[in-house]
C-alpha cells in the first residue's frame, strides 16, 4: 500500500516540478525583460527632457553666450554698439583703481553673512525642531522675510536706520546706549556692519529650514544610544548631530555663498546714496559701471560680470574641494 503510494506520488512530484520550472521564466529571459524595461530610447529621453534643456538654453546658455560678446563690444554713453573693442574692456576692469577695494568688500561681505548665517540658523533650526506650545506659528513668521521682497526689506532697514527719525536710534538713545544718533548707512564704520546685518536677517529662513530638515533626518535611536552611553549634550552634538548634518551644512552654504554674492538689491538700496565705490561689491560694481559711473561703459559692465562669474564659480570649487578631502581623510 505505502508502496504503490510511494510510487504514484513520485510522478506527481515530478510533473509538479516541471509544471513549476515551466512556469518559472530563465534567467536570461528574465534579463532581457529586465533590460527592455529600464532601456529608453534616445528620442524618448529628449523629449522628457527639452522642457529643461530648454530653459536651461534660453535662461542661463544664452544670457551667457550674450554676456561674453557684449563684453568684448564698445558702446557709446547711450549704450549702442559702436564697434568691438577685443579685450580691452577686460584691461580696463583689472586696472580700475576701486578694483581693489570692491574685492575686499565682496570678501567681507560673503564670509560675515554666510558665517552669522550659518551659526545663528544652526542654533535657532535646534531650537524649532524642539516641541513647545505655538511652534508652528513660530516656524510661519520665520519665513516671512523669505518671503518678502529684498528691496521692500531692504528699504524698511533704511527706514529703521535713518539718522534723525529711526526706530534705531530712538531705542538706543531712551536706553541710554548712546548719547547722539548714529549714522548707520552714512558713517564708513557703520555701514558695512548695517549691511551684514540685513543680508543676515534675509537668509535665515531658508537657511533654519534646511537645518531643520537635516536634524529631522537624524535618527532619534543614535542620540538615544549617545546618551545612555553618557555622552553630554556638547558631545552629543559636536561628534553625532554636526557629522549627519554635513550634507545639510554644504548645501546651506553653497547656496548661500551663492545667493549673498549676487545680492544686488540690499546692497544697492542701503548704499545707493554714498557716492564712489568704498561700501560697494561686484554686483553693484557692475551696475555702476554701466549707469551710474562716469563710465558709463557697457562693456566694461558686462566684462565685470564675467569676472563676477568666475570668481563665483572659483570659491564654490574651493569649498566643496575642501569638503571633499575632509570626507576623505574622515573615513
Amino acid at each position: 500500500m505505502s508502496d504503490s503510494t510511494a510510487v504514484t506520488s513520485a510522478p506527481a512530484d515530478s510533473a509538479g516540478a516541471g509544471a513549476t520550472g515551466s512556469r518559472m521564466p530563465s534567467r536570461s529571459s528574465r534579463r532581457k525583460r529586465a533590460g527592455r524595461v529600464g532601456h529608453v530610447h534616445p528620442l524618448v529621453a529628449l523629449l522628457w527632457l527639452a522642457p529643461a534643456l530648454a530653459l536651461i538654453i534660453g535662461v542661463v546658455l544664452y544670457p551667457a553666450i550674450k554676456l561674453f560678446d557684449a563684453s568684448r563690444g564698445q558702446y557709446s554713453i547711450t549704450g549702442l554698439r559702436t564697434g568691438d573693442a577685443g579685450w580691452q574692456n577686460y584691461s580696463k576692469v583689472l586696472a580700475h583703481p576701486d578694483l581693489g577695494q570692491v574685492l575686499r568688500n565682496t570678501v567681507v561681505w560673503v564670509i560675515a553673512v554666510v558665517a552669522l548665517t550659518i551659526v545663528i540658523s544652526l542654533a535657532l533650526a535646534q531650537f524649532l525642531v524642539k516641541s513647545f506650545p505655538g511652534r508652528r506659528f513660530v516656524r510661519w513668521a520665520v519665513i516671512v522675510p523669505w518671503a518678502a521682497s529684498l528691496v521692500i526689506t531692504s528699504q524698511l532697514f533704511v527706514l529703521l536706520y535713518d539718522y534723525n527719525y529711526g526706530v534705531i536710534n530712538y531705542v538706543l538713545l531712551k536706553l541710554h546706549l548712546i548719547s547722539t544718533p548714529v549714522d548707520f548707512l552714512g558713517n564708513d564704520s557703520w555701514t558695512m556692519f548695517s549691511m551684514v546685518v540685513v543680508g543676515v536677517f534675509v537668509s535665515l529662513p531658508f537657511t533654519i529650514f534646511v537645518f531643520i530638515a537635516g536634524l529631522g533626518a537624524i535618527p532619534d535611536d543614535i542620540m538615544e544610544a549617545a546618551t545612555v552611553d553618557g555622552a553630554s549634550p556638547w558631545q552629543r552634538y559636536w561628534n553625532i548631530t554636526l557629522p549627519l548634518m554635513r550634507p545639510a551644512l554644504m548645501i546651506a552654504t553653497v547656496l548661500n555663498v551663492i545667493y549673498v554674492f549676487n545680492s544686488f538689491p540690499i546692497i544697492y538700496t542701503l548704499n545707493d546714496r554714498n557716492p564712489g565705490y568704498a561700501h560697494d561689491t561686484t554686483i553693484t560694481f557692475m551696475y555702476k559701471l554701466a549707469f551710474k559711473s562716469q563710465e558709463h561703459d557697457v562693456g566694461m559692465s558686462a566684462a565685470a560680470g564675467i569676472f563676477n562669474v568666475l570668481l563665483i564659480l572659483v570659491v564654490v570649487a574651493i569649498y566643496l574641494k575642501i569638503i571633499n578631502v575632509r570626507e576623505e581623510t574622515t573615513r
